[in-house]
């Protein structure tokens, strides 16, 4: 008899329970509808805004190549474009200020842990030289 009783005071219960499971789900904030609902103009408090902004004039001076994905138009760009938009963007490699050792560094690891088409010596060589002259802590 007690058995009928928790449950029928449990099932008692059940509508409640209910009507506050989404109730509370909602009152927690949710990142994705704060990022759909937000002004479509960027903050500019934001730190992220400059990381997304295209840049018009790369910070050597050299200026952008709008074939090659923004990147500076000086000689390599073209092999650069095309070795490294197989798998990111060139967002992601002008926003590199690296050295000229971590480059090299960072080539193998695409390589031998990413799966990177590894070119001719002299493809490789005028990318890393590229990579070097325009995005390196070095300079």
């Amino acid at each position: 008899m007690r058995a009928i009783t928790t449950f029928t005071a449990l099932g008692a219960l059940l509508p409640f329970a209910l009507a506050l499971g989404p109730a509370s789900a909602q009152s927690r904030p949710d990142p994705m509808r704060a990022a759909a609902t937000q002004a479509a103009r960027p903050s500019l408090s934001d730190p992220m805004v400059a990381l997304r902004a295209p840049t018009e004039q790369p910070a050597d001076g050299v200026a952008a190549s709008a074939e090659f994905g923004g990147l500076p138009d000086a000689p390599g760009a073209e092999e650069t474009y095309y070795q490294c938009v197989a798998c990111h963007s060139t967002e992601i490699i002008k926003q590199q200020r690296i050295t000229d050792a971590r480059w090299d560094d960072l080539w193998g690891w695409m390589v031998e842990q990413q799966g990177m088409v590894e070119p001719e010596p002299e493809i490789r060589a005028a990318i890393l030289g590229y990579l070097k002259t325009h995005f390196s802590s070095e300079r």
